[in-house]
């Protein structure tokens, strides 16, 4: 019998039994962690809400043999109020978790990962930061950390300035109009790109929505779906891009 004590962000849970969940959440220092949360849905639980989907978490864990361990204490850190009274703010939160869930292993330590997380719950949290963006740029620093990250101050194929005006992941980004592929993206969007992914991601969350912004959550969601090879269902089911 082993124990895991750890900082954790709960990314999704399920019913199990009649009165258990399942709790699926990222550690700070072991990776995903998947637990028996034992009682929880009974109205006198202990555990009580400390373990829904956003929550960031201190947790003690109990492993056995198997690969399924036993939630033995819960104490909640951060609820993230805010954000669940918005829709928006929800919808693009579930759908970080959704990419973390896929890029974290069981049991393997990913610190870095777990912290961008938390930073973008704390980002989601804050009313005065206007929501369409944060999850796209969550989508794109992923794709930097995980080796993948585009293109676009030059041509990823030929290494010229440009003008560049079209984005293929495949490709590495930004395309100028020679080498010419995938989807279109205009001066407005480029420079949105440009800004998240090379010091100006402030000022692209603090500002107010634009076309240009739009084009960029539906280019960043693309992206990092085709990285994963799969659609996120947290946006595809219900979305405000």
């Amino acid at each position: 019998m082993s124990q895991v004590k750890d900082e954790a962000i709960v990314l999704r849970s399920y019913a199990y039994g009649e009165a258990d969940r399942i709790v699926v959440m990222l550690t700070k220092s072991s990776g995903k962690v998947r637990a028996m949360a034992k009682g929880i849905r009974r109205p006198r639980s202990k555990l009580g809400g400390r373990l829904e989907p956003m929550s960031r978490v201190h947790v003690v864990v109990w492993k056995g043999r198997s690969d399924l361990g036993i939630v033995n204490q819960v104490d909640l850190l951060e609820g993230y109020a805010n954000l669940r009274g918005d829709l928006d703010r929800i919808t693009g939160a579930m759908s970080v978790l959704e990419v973390a869930d896929q890029l974290v292993q069981d049991d393997h330590e990913d610190e870095r990962l777990f912290q961008m997380v938390a930073n973008v719950l704390t980002t989601f949290n804050d009313l005065s930061v206007i929501p369409q963006l944060i999850a796209p740029a969550f989508f794109l620093k992923v794709l930097v950390a995980e080796g993948a990250g585009p293109e676009v101050r030059c041509c990823a194929s030929c290494g010229s300035a440009g003008p560049l005006v079209s984005f293929a992941l495949m490709e590495g980004g930004m395309l100028c109009g020679n080498c010419r592929r995938g989807r279109p993206v205009s001066p407005e969007a480029l420079e949105v790109l440009q800004r998240i992914l090379h010091g100006g991601l402030k000022g692209v969350l603090t500002g107010q929505p634009t076309q240009a912004s739009l084009e960029v959550a539906s280019l960043a969601t693309e992206a990092i779906e085709q990285h994963l090879d799969r659609r996120l269902r947290s946006l595809r089911t219900t979305t405000s891009w």
